[in-house]
């Protein structure tokens, strides 16, 4: 995982490898360091992913939430297929399209070419 934070409105955390129970933590602890400031947006690009387990999904979940409290969109970036299929198969594909509350910050999807 590494993070860059040089547009202070839309930081980009980028995840690679696996994000299961004994690596979701880090993930975690920098989602909310980047909601803390409340931006507009802030990107999680899984270009580099590999696996995802049930913790790592609740740890994309917890951004959504945390997002909505923080009036942040949270935009997913370079989604791996296999991803997007979870996503959908496990229903948080519509949780995280659905908006609480501001529209501005439903969550965004887009595909990894």
């Amino acid at each position: 995982m590494s993070v860059d934070r040089s547009d202070p409105d839309a930081p980009l955390i980028m995840v690679g490898g696996d994000l299961a129970y004994t690596t979701a933590a880090p993930l975690r602890y920098e989602v909310e360091r980047a909601l803390a400031d409340a931006p507009a947006v802030l990107v999680l690009d899984f270009a580099g992913l590999e696996f995802i387990d049930s913790t790592g999904l609740g740890v994309i979940v917890h951004a959504w939430r945390e997002g909505q409290q923080a009036g942040t969109a949270i935009e997913l970036r370079a989604v791996p297929r296999f991803l997007e299929t979870i996503l959908n198969m496990t229903g948080v594909m519509g949780l995280l399209a659905r908006p609480m509350g501001d529209a501005h910050s439903a969550m965004r999807v887009q595909r990894q070419a």
